[in-house]
């Protein structure tokens, strides 16, 4: 397989990239019909949302030699997203990554294998979202890609798409469809809001989406309990 570096890869408008950061991935993915999220890599931090364009790495296991490379094809708005060819827990991305990234305006980082000083990543208040956590360090001695079309948990991530990040996880919206997607993740927030009103006015699921007969037509069958007062 080539090894190659693609610079200057289209991007999703920055525009919608930030309309996107101010909604969750869990409504990013139900408005996109129920796809684009991975869940399987989970943050280093707790109450961070970031949306970014991908630039993407496809590395070697065990050596992060890429990463240096894509760094320099980093803009602000980006979000570095690595995976490897097979399988790797080894410590692949640290603060001193990070703080290239923050130089050149990268707003997170996503790594498909381990990552490691993540007090520092922290304390420099840049996210980041991993498979594995682990001290483990790497060598820089093996070509790889950047820029290339990656799978990371199981969704196809190419350069200049999307990827929205918060607590609950990552959602991928194709650059192709990303207005699209916005269209349809505000829809979603507008019924999300009414739903929440009505809640809070005291009605209930079983009735807002018309369960009960779905109950009923399953044998689901009220009875009251024998020692009801």
């Amino acid at each position: 397989m080539e090894t190659v570096i693609l610079t200057d890869p289209p991007r999703a408008s920055r525009e919608t990239v930030e309309a996107l950061a101010s909604i969750g991935v869990a409504t990013i993915h139900e408005a996109m019909g129920r796809t684009g999220h991975i869940s399987a890599l989970r943050p280093i931090q707790q109450g961070v949302r970031v949306a970014g364009t991908a630039v993407t790495v496809l590395s070697w296991p065990g050596d992060n030699l890429m990463i240096h490379a894509a760094i320099e094809q980093c803009r602000p708005g980006d979000i570095l997203v690595v995976t490897t060819r097979e399988p790797s827990s080894h410590g692949m991305f640290g603060e001193l990554f990070a703080t290239g990234l923050a130089h050149r305006g990268a707003v997170g980082a996503v790594i498909d294998a381990g990552i490691r000083d993540t007090q520092e990543l922290r304390d420099m208040g840049f996210p980041a979202w991993a498979r594995h956590i682990n001290v483990m360090g790497t060598v820089k001695s093996t070509p790889g890609s950047v820029n290339v079309p990656i799978v990371v948990g199981g969704q196809v991530i190419d350069a200049g798409d999307i990827v929205v990040a918060d607590d609950d996880g990552l959602v991928v919206v194709p650059r192709a469809q990303a207005d699209d997607a916005l269209v349809a993740s505000r829809a979603r927030l507008a019924k999300e809001e009414a739903t929440r009103a009505a809640f809070e006015g005291g009605e209930l699921g079983l009735d807002r989406y018309g369960m009960r007969p779905v109950l009923a037509d399953l044998g689901v069958a009220y009875r009251r309990h024998p020692e009801a007062p």
